[in-house]
């Protein structure tokens, strides 16, 4: 399948799943009393979705490939935030687990790219 839109990028289809988890988990009371680092997340989030999107439609494979590496920066960024939410009890093990695990696909699904992008050029 060729890919014409960004859309159509399975890492950013799982990096929405990745930000629509992690607002959930921010919906939380816990969280309420911590809207900076709610933002923070929120925005590390958003992050490793808007830079696959901003780095596919440059249409350079260099150039995707630094926003590609802001992703996966971004969706580690996400899985430090949460081990602090843990730690201070915003959320449970259980929701960690399953953002975390979120994160991480995000993370390797675009280094996979990466490495296809490397390739290429």
């Amino acid at each position: 399948m060729k890919v014409t839109r960004f859309e159509d990028l399975e890492c950013w289809k799982e990096s929405r799943i990745l930000v629509q988890r992690v607002y959930e988990i921010t919906k939380n009371k816990a969280f309420g009393k911590d809207l900076r680092f709610s933002g923070q997340i929120q925005a590390a989030a958003i992050s490793c979705m808007a830079n696959i999107a901003e780095g596919f439609i440059r249409r350079s494979d260099k150039e995707f490939t630094q926003f590609l590496f802001i992703a996966m920066s971004s969706a580690a960024e996400v899985q430090s935030h949460l081990y602090v939410a843990v730690d201070l009890g915003y959320i449970d093990k259980t929701q960690f687990d399953e953002a975390y695990e979120q994160a991480r696909k995000c993370a390797m699904m675009i280094s996979a790219l990466l490495k296809y992008l490397r390739k290429t050029y």
